[in-house]
């Protein structure tokens, strides 16, 4: 069980650390910019063999490297400044850094499982599909997982419930058009009632990446532990239900572009598409989310057109 990490920065190494801690992979390899720091990590974790259970053998690599993976999970990123206040203010760096890496993964890679984790997600895991060419279901982006478990763990504080027993979702875009879907949510057979105070809690939730980013400057543990989670079910076939980045495919009238839904993730990537059923304000919330991350891939792909992004564009 290979998984191979491109980016092994801060969430990256979160996400090793525990695949490594927790021996979901026996093998992971990191593949970074800068080659020296990515074999100190791995050489870091080598060392502590003599701690783990389980020994996972971690190396630093290429992308070519990346061969007889079965996950990769791609966390490298353009860097974020300081001012850094909306997602979508990466997306272009970061498809001309996906430009230079998917191709090379698609070839070397061909059957592996792609996890995005890099933002802004939903749309640049349309791009990771493109780029790629991997079937839908084998191209997934954490998406709105962390959401959902911020409100999960707000919610639990009120409700008195442990956060894993509360079937919660945020979906949508990860980002500013998500929403809490608290029309669905329930815990034990009896619903979650939709209260003032409750989406009080979910507009916490929602803005709870960017309060951590602007305390330490990333966010690292959430995200890195999203990941690993996603991972553990595919390479263990666990089959967990989870909000994460998909290819819609005719929900709502929605088409082609990725945003979050409930999914079912297992050894073939996504097992099942569930679809809930939403309220009129939901419904609307959805169409909001999806109009917003098709524009931003259509402003990409138009600058494709115009010859100004770098070449190759898919244009598909």
């Amino acid at each position: 069980m290979k998984v191979t990490i491109i980016g092994p920065g801060a969430v990256g190494m979160v996400l090793a650390y525990t695949l490594v801690l927790r021996a979901i992979a026996r093998e992971v390899v990191l593949v970074g910019r800068n080659r020296a720091k990515a074999e100190g990590e791995a050489l870091d974790l080598m060392h502590a063999q003599t701690f783990l259970e389980v020994p996972v053998k971690v190396r630093a690599g290429e992308i070519e490297d990346a061969e007889g993976s079965e996950v990769v999970v791609v966390c490298a990123s353009v860097p974020m400044g300081k001012e850094f206040s909306n997602r979508n203010e990466l997306l272009r760096g970061n498809v001309e850094l996906m430009q230079a890496l998917l191709p090379r993964l698609g070839r070397v890679a061909p059957a592996a499982k792609l996890l995005m984790v890099s933002n802004p997600v939903d749309a640049l895991t349309w791009w990771a599909k493109e780029l790629t060419g991997f079937p839908a279901e084998r191209v997934m982006g954490t998406g709105t997982l962390v959401d959902s478990v911020r409100l999960r763990e707000l919610l639990s504080e009120t409700i008195g419930i442990h956060p894993q027993d509360l079937r919660t979702y945020i979906l949508g875009e990860h980002g500013d058009h998500q929403f809490a879907a608290l029309s669905v949510a329930g815990v034990g057979g009896e619903r979650i009632d939709d209260t003032v105070e409750r989406r009080g809690l979910f507009e916490r939730a929602k803005f709870g990446g960017f309060e951590v980013f602007s305390k330490k400057g990333n966010t690292s543990y959430t995200v890195g532990l999203a990941a690993a989670y996603i991972v553990k079910s595919i390479l263990m076939d666990e089959r967990r239900t989870m909000p994460v980045s998909v290819q819609v495919k005719g929900y709502l009238g929605v088409d082609e572009v990725y945003l979050s839904l409930p999914v079912v993730i297992g050894r073939n990537g996504i097992e099942r598409y569930l679809y809930p059923e939403l309220n009129d304000e939901e419904r609307q919330s959805f169409l909001r989310a999806a109009a917003a991350v098709n524009s931003a891939i259509q402003e990409i792909r138009s600058s494709c057109l115009e010859g100004v992004a770098p070449s190759p564009c898919p244009l598909g």
